[in-house]
């Protein structure tokens, strides 16, 4: 079997999930694609294909044929970035002209049709909404027809083209109308207006989509452009990241990013790999230690030895599972668009039916009454409802989250939230304050002699580098302590510190750093040692010369509402896991506490969204909480994903919603909202479409055999506004629910 390749192309010119389905159908038909998958939401194509059987210029070329563009080679994230852009402005700017010129189109038409010249002032107010500002509608309906398909840019096309028509003909020619005694009927608010509301939705959509590809930015910024090189003769230079070769020795200088993944050959520091592995306290590194690309190196320099660059780095992996995670996702064929398709086809043929029975059977007055029922037909079956339906509970939906906490990004994530049986939390940042703090402190020494041991611990936490040193600073400083002289400090690289004070030895540190001074501790205070440690605390020893003074508890609280919300999902029938980097020890600490029953310790960040996918194939609809840049890849391959409002900008940009204030109990308020709005929706859409099914066989002329009763086009036209009044007012019961 001839191997493939699989490659991710940047798509332009989607406007709709129709047009990701007939990409996705155009690439599967073409000889040497064994799958395809196109995103509407990212506006990508996932490829996987037979090099030697049809290349990328080919697959290019194909999808240029059906009025698409698919950017290979060269042309990639940047040039999809700036089309993106371009298409956002143009569209905004296209919204907000065909909002200003529709809105006194609208005001004439309700209240002042009896002014001079009321309906050419309408004219040329509704002609450049509907052929200049509305053109894509009339373009993308045109290349559906093309090839046989129909969706909601074909019913908005049809309606809005023909309703425009008929009312500048009449405005034109009103005579013909005056001498049958009838008043020439125009409605070009609702052509003006159905425009300007559904560019509206496209552009919020679009808004929405834009910062999918920001987190693939970010994530790619974390690695430096420019690295320190140290060659043979131990000369540093300066070079291209991408000129980086296995074997190189490169020097990082304090504050700088970790170029590449490699190990240190010389030198300390502390690292932050909170990218990589989503703890808050930096790793301690020194000679023969592993580093990352894209963490963060603190207040020490070392020189390591390069080991995985370009694309084989821990980052780049993740950089390419997030884009494959939103990629592989299939497109959400939005229900009106499914809709559309077969309602545009029936109400044409009704429209044209309309028009012939009434051209054989209409009598003398027969053109007149054909052209009226088939005008009415397809004024009444304007999609201004259809098209509300779905936007107008979204946005109610998400103003109702915002007043609640919870930022929601896209439709999709509302309409899957309430779907979710399992769900995946992080530990750091999302179970925990993310933040090391003393918890426990207890001196075995009391008095005026306490008071000065404060100051001397103050003077030594001051002088560490330690990151557990800023908790213990933070704990003192809050009773005002005072500094101290000290005669000596010096650092013991994995146990502590140690330093000279009037005389005397000070040590700072675990056990090690003890054992090493010869320090006996009770088999008291050793059992409290342990029993702190079991609770996921890190303990700090304080001795003086020999004797153990003080020891101190240091950890990542837990967030005060974690275990009630943990509780609260659990009893909506949720599973709950927890996953983290941390240690064993630690996440079956916080996992009873929080009453989790399903944990996983020292998990990478490719395993989390490994773990993801195992649950996502016994049929779990899942969703997943994190903070950090390393769950990313986890947020991008759940169903919802779900960001702390206090965490990174990238897991943000990933996740689909995010909890501002970073209180977990939010989680069950958003799948509730999830659920109302759900509601709404289908509730939008079963008004729409009573009204269209009630009404099309009314404007076509099903009454006039038995009651002699024949819709007027104007009547029809307040249907349809009625239709749209209605679901809108459906949306804004929204406000009045509750999430508790």
């Amino acid at each position: 079997m001839a191997s493939t390749v699989k490659k991710n192309f940047p798509v332009t010119g989607l406007s709709c999930a129709s047009c990701a389905a007939n990409v996705e159908r155009n690439l599967k038909s073409q000889k040497g694609v064994t799958a395809a998958t196109v995103n509407y939401a990212n506006s990508t194509a996932w490829v996987e294909y037979v090099p030697g059987s049809v290349k990328p210029q080919d697959l290019k070329s194909a999808i240029q044929s059906i009025g698409y563009d698919l950017l290979v080679e060269d042309e990639g994230q940047s040039q999809q970035e700036e089309a993106q852009q371009k298409h956002y402005t143009r569209l905004k700017s296209n919204t907000i002209w065909a909002s200003v010129l529709a809105l006194p189109v609208v005001i004439i038409a309700m209240f002042l049709m009896h002014i001079p010249y009321a309906n050419w002032i309408m004219l040329v107010l509704a002609a450049p909404v509907v052929g200049w500002f509305g053109r894509s509608f009339f373009i993308n309906a045109f290349n559906q027809a093309k090839h046989g398909k129909a969706n909601m840019d074909t019913l908005v096309a049809m309606s809005t083209g023909i309703s425009f028509l008929f009312s500048a003909f009449n405005t034109v020619f009103p005579q013909i109308w005056h001498a049958r005694g009838l008043h020439p009927p125009v409605y070009f608010e609702a052509s003006a207006v159905v425009i300007a509301f559904i560019m509206l939705g496209k552009v919020l959509e679009e808004r929405a989509k834009s910062s999918t590809s920001s987190a693939i930015r970010k994530l790619i910024g974390l690695q430096p452009k420019i690295v320190h090189i140290i060659d043979e003769q131990g000369i540093e230079s300066e070079i291209s990241v991408s000129f980086v070769r296995v074997g190189d020795r490169l020097l990082v200088k304090p504050g700088e990013r970790i170029p590449v993944d490699g190990e240190i050959v010389s030198g300390s520091s502390f690292v932050d790999e909170s990218t990589i592995t989503g703890e808050s306290l930096p790793a301690e590194k020194s000679v023969g230690d592993k580093l990352f690309a894209g963490t963060m190196n603190q207040k020490g320099s070392f020189v390591f030895s390069a080991q995985k660059v370009g694309g084989d780095t821990i980052l780049a992996q993740i950089i390419k599972m997030v884009q494959e995670a939103q990629g592989s996702k299939a497109p959400v064929q939005k229900l009106v668009d499914k809709i559309a398709g077969i309602f545009v086809p029936v109400v044409m043929t009704i429209a044209l039916i309309s028009f012939a029975v009434w051209m054989i059977f209409g009598g003398e007055n027969s053109i007149t009454q054909a052209l009226l029922a088939m005008v009415s037909v397809l004024v009444i079956a304007c999609p201004c409802a259809l098209g509300l339906a779905t936007p107008t509970a979204i946005m109610v939906g998400m103003g109702k989250g915002a007043e609640n906490g919870i930022l929601i990004k896209d439709a999709e994530s509302l309409e899957v939230a309430h779907k979710v049986n399992a769900i995946v939390l992080d530990k750091t940042g999302t179970i925990t304050e993310g933040i090391p703090v003393v918890t426990d402190i207890e001196w075995f020494i009391s008095g005026n002699e306490r008071a000065l041991l404060e100051e001397i611990l103050f003077s030594i936490e001051s002088k560490s580098e330690h990151p557990l040193a800023e908790a213990v600073r933070e704990s003192l400083s809050i009773k005002a302590v005072n500094t101290v002289a000290l005669e000596k400090f010096e650092s013991v690289t994995g146990k502590g510190v140690l330093a000279n004070f009037d005389g005397k030895i000070y040590l700072a540190g675990n056990k090690k750093l003890l054992e090493d001074y010869r320090v006996i501790i009770s088999e008291t205070r050793l059992a409290q040692i342990d029993e702190w440690q079991n609770e996921a605390k890190t303990v700090l020893c304080f001795v003086q010369e020999v004797e153990l003074v003080a020891i101190i508890g240091i950890a990542d609280k837990l967030k005060e509402t974690s275990a009630k919300a943990v509780q609260m999902l659990q009893e909506q029938g949720i599973e709950v896991y927890l996953l983290t980097g941390d240690n064993h020890q630690t996440a079956a600490s916080v996992a009873r506490k929080v009453g989790i029953k399903n944990f996983r310790a020292e998990v990478m960040p490719s395993e989390k969204a490994d773990f993801i996918r195992q649950l996502q194939a016994q049929g779990k609809i899942v969703a997943m909480v994190g903070d950090g840049i390393n769950d990313s890849q986890a947020l991008a391959q759940a169903d919802v994903s779900i960001a702390m409002g206090k965490g990174s900008d990238i897991a943000m940009d990933v996740a689909t919603m995010t909890i501002i204030s970073s209180d977990l109990q939010l989680i069950s308020r958003a799948m509730r909202l999830s659920k109302l709005t759900v509601g709404t929706i289908r509730e939008n859409l079963f008004w729409a479409f009573i009204y269209n099914i009630i009404g099309i066989p009314i404007a076509a002329g099903i009454l006039f055999p038995i009651w002699g009763f024949m819709l007027n086009p104007m009547i029809a036209g307040a249907a349809m506004a009625l239709s749209s009044v209605s679901v809108v007012s459906n949306s804004l019961r929204l406000k009045t629910k509750r999430l508790n």
